[in-house]
């Protein structure tokens, strides 16, 4: 069960792997509720923060399948003017997050399971011959030396902190795929994996229990390619993209 531009995040990221979600009270331009004021955004790229805590927004759901935010009350929230809020949320819109609501601002694109098992299959076709080929050539200590990510994301995990788990799979990802050498690929790959992680219209909460057992794949992939065993590198990414659904195969 997989919760899926690198370029702007990876810069603009804070210290923490997440930024605290939007409070429920605090969603934009919803009529049955005011907003309450957030601490302010304080880091060198204030836009880069701003797209940063949206985005952990779309993963928890805080910012709904559906829903319209105005820029002005997104801004109030995060002690900025609208500016950088509007230009984060352009982002999001080129990444197909949320869509331009004429004079009243952007609303969070909804999306249905069906749109989740095409993202699943893109990543398969990308990732899954990658990750076979590297299986065979990547000696089991450059494999090792990506345990700690994987330990992270069991830590996100057993904490229940969706967002961070997102970022900590992200990351394990990006590691993996980068021992390609090939950074377009790693670009493409996490570009649909961000898209991967937002949460469809309707869906039901994502459990504790989800995220650890999704965090728990892996080190179970880590350990099958150090072992070189095929099989089961092809098994494991398949179901951790699509969460046990079948995905066509290469």
């Amino acid at each position: 069960m997989e919760q899926g531009g690198a370029s702007e995040s990876e810069a603009a990221r804070p210290h923490s792997p997440r930024q605290g979600p939007l409070p429920e009270q605090a969603r934009g331009e919803q009529t049955r509720g005011g907003t309450s004021p957030a601490p302010p955004v304080r880091r060198h790229s204030v836009r880069g923060q701003v797209l940063a805590a949206l985005r952990d927004a779309l993963v928890t759901g805080d910012l709904a399948p559906g829903e319209v935010y105005s820029a002005p009350a997104l801004g109030e929230r995060f002690g900025v003017s609208a500016t950088p809020v509007r230009e984060a949320m352009q982002q999001l819109t080129l990444e197909g997050a949320v869509e331009v609501v004429p004079n009243r601002g952007f609303r969070v694109v909804e999306r249905g399971a069906g749109d989740l098992a095409e993202l699943a299959e893109v990543r398969a076709l990308i990732e899954v011959p990658v990750m076979l080929r590297l299986a065979r050539s990547v000696p089991a200590e450059r494999w090792e030396e990506l345990r700690p990510l994987a330990e992270a994301a069991g830590a996100a995990a057993a904490d229940g902190d969706r967002a961070a788990y997102a970022e900590c799979d992200r990351a394990f990802h990006r590691a993996v795929l980068a021992l390609s050498g090939n950074r377009h690929l790693v670009m493409v790959a996490d570009d649909v994996r961000l898209r991967s992680q937002w949460p469809t219209a309707g869906a039901p909460a994502v459990r504790r229990a989800d995220l650890i057992a999704d965090a728990a794949e892996h080190s179970a992939l880590l350990d099958a390619l150090i072992a070189q065993d095929l099989p089961v590198v092809r098994s494991l990414i398949r179901e951790h993209f699509a969460g046990g659904a079948a995905v066509p195969g290469p």
